[in-house]
């Protein structure tokens, strides 16, 4: 009975910490979705790429602020605790996604409209620095020994939720008003959304416990005092580990689930109805294998599953690219399947796989440097590097060739990786 009373009580913290996940990607990730609303609201010029490459730009900045989000909530995990940490982060994420719901446009106030955008961007930015890897921190000090990339890999499943759920309601908005109805006034409503969703995440998080690692390491006295310093001096390689792991993972994510839905309405002229239906089912194909990938490192280590899911990218990026210029949905959704296939093998097993690189009284910095630094270089501006190397080259299938890239530098890191799945997380 009271083996059966820990596991519901360390499933529950991990549930309360997913369920928090859910919400805050939810908020980051309609920005994305609208990209093409966005860009003639707060970016207009007659040359539509332009307008999308200023658009991606913002989005951009807002991962760049990434890595000042993970030193301060590194610090502030390490330091006071996992708990407090993804407190504020879901707050600091709330307010700003309800603010762009009211923002003024570009008609209305000029160039203050962007101003005020990239501002909003910027803090939100600051915020999903310590969400994700605060979450993958707590999740996994909480699990059994043996089932680390099963349980981490809930983590990437709420996340891939909240984006979900900006996907799904991006969709109903879509379909359900005229397009200049979504224009004028629908692209606002998901944004509005953000201050209940952020209500429901505070609630949700209070109610966690602290890891029970950190709490042992506070009560020995233990924790770093200066916890980034201490990262960085000790742990560098393993953070440049981190930065060069997350590389596939982060394009492959921004590019086929965030920027596909522009460039098949924007290069292939495919309803974007059509486009946000098919990143709405191949989202959740996503989602629905990623925690069976966590589970199989479980039993055959994480390098295997890592090393497999580059192959798949790296080796069908290109043929996909191809068949997804062709403005058949049906083609479009199968070749999403398949890149969705290739990122699950990544995700799956990735949370687990870094924080049993690190020990725990650095663990929340250093995680956070690694995986913020990675994704704000690679995955914040593949969208935008899509989009200029369509425009640069005039080729549709140029953003494959960056999936190869971003696949092959990942697979030499995760060849290199030294299997952990057995190690004892302290």
């Amino acid at each position: 009975m009271a083996e059966e009373a820990i596991t519901k009580h360390t499933t529950r913290n991990v549930v309360a910490g997913c369920i928090g996940n859910v919400l805050e990607w939810y908020d980051f990730a309609l920005y994305g979705f609208f990209a093409p609303v966005i860009a003639k609201l707060f970016f207009p010029t007659e040359d539509q790429i332009s307008s999308l490459l200023a658009t991606f730009g913002v989005f951009a900045v807002g991962f760049l602020m990434r890595p000042l989000g993970s030193v301060i909530f590194g610090i502030l995990g390490d330091r006071v605790g996992r708990k407090k940490a993804l407190e504020i982060s879901v707050v600091m994420m709330a307010i700003p996604t309800t603010l762009i719901g009211v923002l003024p446009t570009y008609a209305d106030v000029g160039l203050l409209a962007p101003v005020l955008l990239t501002f909003i961007r910027i803090i939100q930015g600051v915020s999903v620095g310590g969400e994700f890897t605060g979450s993958i921190s707590f999740v996994v000090e909480h699990a059994p020994p043996n089932r680390r990339g099963f349980y981490s890999s809930w983590t990437a499943f709420s996340l891939l939720g909240g984006i979900l759920l900006g996907s799904a309601i991006s969709s109903l908005i879509t379909n359900v008003l005229t397009e200049a109805q979504v224009q004028s006034f629908g692209w606002r409503l998901p944004f509005l959304l953000g201050i209940v969703i952020g209500a429901v995440g505070l609630f949700l998080r209070q109610g966690l416990d602290e890891s029970p690692t950190f709490k042992r390491l506070k009560a020995a006295g233990q924790l770093s005092k200066r916890p980034i310093r201490d990262a960085v001096k000790n742990h560098s390689r393993e953070i440049l580990t981190v930065i060069g792991a997350t590389c596939v993972g982060s394009v492959n994510f921004y590019m086929i689930f965030v920027y596909m839905t522009t460039f098949l309405s924007t290069e292939t002229h495919l309803l974007l109805s059509t486009a946000l239906d098919i990143n709405t089912v191949s989202m959740v194909v996503l989602m629905v294998i990623t925690p069976f990938m966590g589970l199989l490192s479980d039993r055959i280590g994480r390098k295997p599953v890592l090393i497999a899911g580059c192959l798949i990218i790296a080796v069908f990026a290109y043929p996909l690219f191809i068949v997804l210029t062709k403005g058949n949905a049906t083609y479009d959704l199968l070749a999403q399947l398949v890149f969705a296939l290739g990122l699950s093998m990544v995700f799956g097993p990735f949370g687990a796989m870094m924080v049993e690189l690190f020990p725990t009284k650095i663990r929340m910095s250093a995680v956070s440097i690694g995986y913020n630094v990675g994704f704000a270089v690679f995955g914040g501006t593949a969208p935008f590097v899509a989009t200029y190397l369509i425009k640069a080259t005039g080729d549709k299938l140029s953003p494959s060739y960056y999936l190869v890239l971003a696949s092959v530098i990942s697979l030499i890191v995760f060849v290199g990786l030294r299997e952990s799945f057995k190690d004892k997380v302290e």
